[in-house]
């Protein structure tokens, strides 16, 4: 966690609560450079349940400064659909989406939990930033609070503590902190 950069407050597509239909999985969909937010409009106007989770960073130019909305994750969105041949078309028909992440390119689902997590974190405005992937360490889950039952790696650095929420399937992390809040082993 050298590099970590906190994010203050985040912009993010969060659809409400999600009636999702019987036998619907997430799926990340790998999306071409810069195309993440165009392909989740896309995808949500064929009503399909989408979440991009969007940064909010600050963008210098010579002549002026704006606030940008970015992916926290570059290249990819998620989608929530049953996996049959014509969702599968539907999504990959969708101009700027590449294909769906794993074997084969066919999808592998992604635990439920995995996405929860991170829709948890975004809503609840904890500060968070991107962590590199990590596989190993203490699983552990919140006991309490607005993130009751979230699991992730535990992770200290000096007297601060945060929790790395990963996606196994892109193999990438965000990092949230948990200061205060209890912590019991997974």
């Amino acid at each position: 966690m050298s590099n970590m950069q906190l994010y203050p407050q985040a912009a993010v597509t969060i659809p409400p609560a999600i009636h999702a239909p019987e036998g619907s999985n997430w799926y990340a969909v790998q999306t071409m450079a810069r195309h993440e937010k165009r392909v989740n409009s896309q995808l949500q106007e064929k009503g399909i349940f989408t979440f991009l989770p969007l940064l909010q960073e600050v963008h210098r130019w010579s002549d002026r400064r704006r606030k940008v909305d970015v992916p926290l994750f570059n290249c990819y969105t998620f989608v929530r659909v049953v996996p049959t041949v014509e969702n599968r078309v539907k999504v990959l028909s969708t101009s700027g989406a590449l294909c769906f992440v794993g074997n084969e390119r066919l999808g592998t689902p992604i635990p439920d939990e995995e996405i929860e997590s991170l829709r948890t974190a975004i809503r609840e405005r904890i500060p968070y930033a991107l962590h590199p992937y990590v596989s190993a360490g203490k699983r552990v889950r919140i006991r309490g609070g607005s993130l009751e039952g979230i699991e992730g790696i535990l992770e200290r650095q000096g007297a601060d503590q945060s929790l790395v929420l990963s996606v196994e399937l892109l193999q990438r992390s965000v990092s949230i902190r948990v200061d205060g809040y209890d912590v019991e082993l997974a």
